[in-house]
Order: structure tokens, then sequence, then C-alpha cells
């Protein structure tokens, strides 16, 4: 690819970075470690953060659709949230005649604005601490009496909540089980499309840019929440208005400085923080390990027709990349441990512990016992799932063998059995056969070579030997009905789907004989017999232990202070802007510009082309109010904000509470944080606020968006 070096955007920072921050964590806002964040340079309290009495930053911080996060910024209830978090909703009202994923989508005024059946976003309207009420009488009982106390002492605290008719409460556990937390939450039903920019904006730099700095990406789309004339939450109607927030967030385009405060306020999906070393240690050296030796398999044997093969290219863009997504986040999951000392951290911190409260050693010894009693069955999961789900072919058997034992078992009915064709037909649609016979013949050898034989089927060894696999599995592939190649009484599954199901007797009985479901049955038997059962036994028994451990640690270590691990609830994440020094000699800026986004461009490239009004705007640097120090407007900037999977969209925010960016990535290096954050090497990636404008602004005038916004300058 003819792009310049992308290390132009960098800058040269000392050897040796000084930390002020020694934390990381997903803080529940009404626990918030307000002290080191007044230290690192927070000017507010934290009451305007989260406030449930009275107006306040929570009130303007969402859930968007269930997943990723959204913020509203303007009275009138416009939402910003990332492009790849509305990118499916954009593409439902993208057609031919109205191509909005290439072209973009701005709404000239409201009455533009397109509607959203099913989108939701979701707000927290307080947070309790139900601890005592869920552990009541739980005391002296064993692990199963104990649940079972927990479970029925949910329903009580639960239906103790008095909720408006647009409430609902979810309880979560905290600390592996130690504490437990009610959620308020109200949903809101009518969001409309406001706008987007085209994709070679919002995606730029896709597949080959993902997880990496610098970034030059404006990931960013717009909505509106919609209520009834009370401002209450109501499905869609035409006579609804704009909803009125209690709070939203001013939009700062002052410039930003290296170590400026920052925090994220979000949704963050999972991480695991207080595993003991011996966890860390397997995901480090076994289980990552063998996730991303599989993936790499099936990515070089698609990469290799892809780069002779057009329509291959296009056809396996999207899952090319989606197979790619977590194999590079694996492999910098990996690096960020070793390089951070993650093991041994943990296990120097254990023994402080144990010093500290020798009745924590016993519990450690028994993890370490189960966590190496569980390793190979752990192995054998990660390689098994991994070859299941990249190897296309024998995915597919396994859809059929499930339609098989459903079929047989008197659970098809015509509604069941016409979602199993659209999702076969779903898969079939970017599915080349012969393309996938190549990859399931070295996932095979790779599974035979890897995998002990008594977790294998009987004479799998056979498959060890990877090129009489291509013949072997070619053969089969040519005759077989699953992979549209074969054919039953002259339909194609790829082509005519209801004529293939058009006598599930006569199917099944094909499909009995198919020695690509013999194979997938074997395999699956197999695992089900070997290892699930086992790897299930030893996990719940390491569950009870880690909750021991969890409660040991909070009690031992007085000075320091816990979060709980992300579980989709909301949250607050804090660091400083800051670029990073990730290998020796290599250093990085905090701030990528508009010019790096024009080194990077290749004209009609997939990724890394960018719209000719964005090159003009470029050309002729008309900026207007965006342009940094630097004359260049802003694009990306990086921080130590402790972020994973569900804060994307999360709004960015400067000592103030003014919005300043919005999160959508990491750099690779870090993501070990979701094990082990270290703030030396953990860095998230935000669309720069003033980019965001100038595109709306400039790009895209609209114009009449700015207007609602309050603009700090």
């Amino acid at each position: 690819m003819n792009r310049k070096n992308i290390l132009l955007a960098a800058i040269l920072l000392p050897a040796v970075m000084a930390f002020a921050q020694q934390y990381g964590g997903m803080w529940i806002p009404t626990e918030l470690n307000e002290k080191e964040m007044k230290d690192l340079g927070m000017k507010i309290s934290a009451k305007q953060i989260f406030d449930s009495s009275k107006p306040s930053i929570k009130d303007a911080v969402v859930q968007f659709n269930g997943g990723c996060t959204a913020e509203i910024i303007s009275p009138q209830g416009l939402l910003l949230t990332n492009h790849h978090c509305g990118y499916g909703i954009i593409q439902k009202h993208s057609s031919v005649e109205h191509d909005y994923l290439s072209d973009g989508f701005w709404a000239k005024d409201m009455n533009g604005e397109l509607p959203n059946p099913g989108v939701t976003v979701d707000f927290i309207a307080d947070i309790k601490e139900v601890t005592g009420q869920v552990l009541a009488g739980t005391q002296n009982l064993d692990d199963k009496a104990s649940q079972a106390m927990i479970d029925k002492n949910l329903e009580t605290v639960k239906a103790g909540f008095k909720l408006e008719p647009w409430q609902k409460v979810i309880i979560k556990p905290m600390y592996y089980g130690n504490k437990y937390y009610a959620f308020i939450i109200e949903t809101y039903k009518d969001i409309r499309l406001v706008g987007a920019p085209p994709s070679s904006i919002g995606k730029f730099g896709s597949d080959t840019d993902n997880w990496v700095w610098p970034r030059h990406t404006g990931d960013f789309s717009m909505f509106r929440i919609y209520a009834d004339k009370d401002n209450k939450p109501a499905e869609y109607s035409k006579d609804n208005i704009p909803y009125k927030p209690k709070y939203f967030l001013p939009i700062s385009i002052i410039d930003k400085k290296e170590n400026d405060f920052t925090f994220v306020f979000g949704f963050p999906g999972r991480t695991t923080e207080y595993l003991p070393a011996i966890a860390v240690e397997k995901v480090m050296t076994e289980t990552d390990p063998a996730m991303i030796e599989v993936r790499e398999v099936a990515l070089k044997t698609l990469n290799e027709k892809m780069r002779t093969n057009a329509e291959t290219r296009i056809k396996y863009a999207s899952k090319y990349a989606s197979v790619a997504n977590y194999w590079k986040k694996w492999i910098g999951e990996v690096e960020g441990l070793k390089k951070s000392d993650a093991v041994g951290k943990k296990k120097k911190y254990e023994q402080t512990l144990i010093a500290k409260n020798p009745t924590i050693k016993p519990t450690i010894d028994q993890l370490n016992n189960l966590y190496n009693e569980q390793s190979p069955y752990s192995l054998n999961r990660s390689y098994y799932s991994e070859v299941m789900r990249n190897a296309e072919t024998l995915s597919l058997a396994n859809q059929y063998l499930n339609f098989m034992q459903s079929y047989e078992a008197g659970k098809i009915n015509d509604q069941t059995l016409t979602a199993f064709k659209n999702r076969l037909s779903g898969i079939y649609k970017d599915y080349d056969g012969e393309l996938d016979a190549k990859v399931t013949a070295q996932l095979l050898a790779l599974y035979a070579d890897k995998t002990p034989a008594k977790f294998l089927p009987s004479n799998f060894n056979e498959l060890k030997d990877v090129n009489k696999n291509i013949a072997t599995v070619e053969n089969w592939s040519k005759k077989s009905v699953i992979t549209g190649r074969g054919s039953l009484n002259g339909a194609n599954a790829t082509k005519d789907i209801d004529k293939v199901f058009a006598n599930p007797a006569e199917l099944i009985k094909n499909l009995k004989n198919d020695p690509i479901i013999q194979l997938t049955s074997a395999m699956k038997e197999t695992y089900m017999t070997t290892t699930d059962a086992k790897y299930l036994e030893l996990q719940a028994q390491i569950d009870v232990l880690q909750k021991k451990f969890m409660a040991q640690q909070m009690e031992t270590d007085k000075n320091r202070k816990f979060f709980p691990d992300a579980n989709s609830t909301l949250r607050v994440t804090y660091g400083q802007v800051k670029g990073s020094n990730p290998r020796d000699a290599v250093s990085y800026g905090y701030q990528t510009h508009l010019e790096g986004a024009m080194e990077k461009y290749v004209p009609g490239d997939y990724e890394f082309d960018v719209p000719k009004k964005l090159v003009n705007l470029y050309d002729a640097k008309d900026y207007g109010i965006y342009k940094d120090k630097t004359g260049d407007v802003p694009v990306n900037f990086t921080a130590t904000n402790h972020t994973t999977g569900g804060n994307s969209g999360s709004p960015a925010l400067d000592a103030k509470g003014n919005l300043i960016g919005l999160n959508f990535d990491r750099q690779w290096e870090g993501t070990m944080s979701d094990i082990n954050f270290d703030p030396r090497f953990s860095r998230n990636i935000m669309v720069d606020t003033k980019y965001i404008l100038f595109i709306v602004d400039k790009y895209a005038d609209a114009k009449w968006l700015l207007n609602e916004m309050k603009i700090v300058k």
C-alpha cells in the first residue's frame, strides 16, 4: 500500500515516563476514587458526576441499544455515539438509491430524522447497594443452599422497589458476589437517526488500523431521543417530541495538552482484574496462544485467495475483519501481559497478602491446584471452540446437526424452520465452499496435532497430514449438501434453500451419510464427553474460591481502593491525556491530525479512501474554529483511561466535565488492561470533538445541529 510512514504522527517522548496514576478501574459512580481523580487534575466534585437527587452528568449518559454507550449533547435530546455502534442501523436505512454507508446521511431538520423500531437507550436513574438484603440468611449455608437463598432474596428485593411504569430494576453482583447493587433503569424507545459521516470517514483505516495507533478515524454518528408530550418514554409516534434531558454535555474545542485530566463515563462490558497469578499465566501461555494459532492459520489461508481474487476479497472482507479483530487483540494482550510482568506482579502481591493474612495461602494453593487440573480441559476448549468457529464448513455442519436433533425431537415448526433457513441463507451469502474446504483441512490438521489423543475421536490422528486433508476435505465438500457444492434432488443449499428443506426426513437421511456431518458429530460428542463437563465442574469450584479470594483481598489490603470488575453497568474511569512508548525506540504522540489521514489516503481503497470534499477542505485549509495550535484539525487522541468493550461511544470529559472526545478503541499493546491495567502501556483512543464538529459543520453543512449545542471555546 502506497502510504507515507505513519510514524510521522509520532513525537519523541522522554525515555522514562512518570505516572501519577496508580489505579485503573471501572468505578461505580456512587463510589468514585475522588481523591486520586482530584490529584490528577479533576476540577469538579463526585456529586456533579452522579447525583440521584438533582441533575448531574450521569443524566447525559445512556446505554445505546443494549451494547454501546452514547451521550446527550443538546437540550433537545441529541445523542452522540460511535459510527460502528450505529452501523447496523445506518445499514438498514441504506439502499442502492440511498447508500448512507458510502455517502453518509444528514437530516436537514427534525422532520428528516429517521425512526428505528426496536432501538432503545437506557438511563440509570439511581444506584443502590443492596448487599445486606441479598446476602441475608446465607451465613453458614453450603454453596448450593446459599445460592438458593440469594435467588429468593433477589426476588424479594426487586419487588420492594417502588417503580414508575417506565422503570425497571436489575440487581448485579459485584466483587464475585461479595456485594450486590440495584440499578434503576428508564428505557426510551423512540430513537431516530440524525446524521452519520460516510464510512470512508467513520471507518477510515478499518481493518488495518483496528487496535492500532496512530489513528485517523471519525468514528461517530448522531441520533435523537423522542418522548411523549410529558417527556416520558413512548413507542414511536409522529406526535412524539424531542426529549428534554435533565442534563446535557457542553462540548469543548479547547486545545488538549499532555497530562490533561480526562475521565470516561459509560457501560464497560467485562474485565477480570482480580484473578490469581496462575489464571493470568494460563491465559498468557496457553489459552490466548491457542486461539491466536487457530485464527492465524484461518487468516493466512483466506488471505492467500483474497490477495489474488477480487470477488473473494469483497465477499470475505467483513468476515476476515471479524476473525482478525480478536486475533490482533489477543496478540496485544499476550505482549502486554509479558511486558507489564503481570504474572510476576500478581505473585508478589499474593505473597504480600499472605504475609499480612496467612489464611489466604490455602485459598491460593487451592486455586493453583484447580487451575492446573483444569488446564488440559481449558486448552482443549480453546482449540475446539476456535476450530469450530473458524472452519465454517464445520460450523455449518454443527447448524445442521442442531436441526437434525430438533426435528427428531419434534421441536421444529414452520416458524423455527423459517428462522433456521434464514440463518443458513445469511451464512451462505458470503461462503465459499471450495475456499473453506482448505481452511477446514488446515484447522483439522492443527487440531489433530495439538490435541492429546484422549480428547479426540478415534482415528482422528489420520487428519494430521495437511496435504492429505486438503484432498479428503475437498472431496467431501464437492459432494456435500451442507457446503452448497453438492445437491439434494437437484437443489442447491446456496441457491434454493427451500427445496433442500422441502422434505426434512429425506434431508436428514442424506445428512446422516455425509462424512462432514459424521466428523463434526464425532468431534462434538467427544468434546462434550471428555472436556465440557469436567471443565465446567472445575470452573464452578474455581468460582467459589475466587469469591472467597476476592473477599480476602478486600479484608486484608486496607491501603488499596478496590473497584468491581466491569459487567456492563454504568462506570467511571479516569486518567490523563498521554502518548506512549510501547516498544524500544518507538514513541507515539497523543494527538493525530487531518494531515495524517491525507498521508494514509489511497484513492479508491476500501480502507484508506476519503471523500473528495474532505480532500478539498484539507487542500484549502478551510478549518474554521476547529484547528488547534498546529494550524491543523486534530482527529484522534489517546489517554490512560481504563476502557473495554461497551465503552464504545462513551464520552471522554475534561477536568470540568466538558465533552472533549468520543471513545472508540484501545491501543493494542495495552489490551491486557482487561486483566491487568498498567498506565505505562494502556491507552484508550478517542475521536476529538474538534474533528466531530468540523465534519458536522464544514463537511456535512449541518450547522443547524451546532446551533443546539453548547460549545466551549
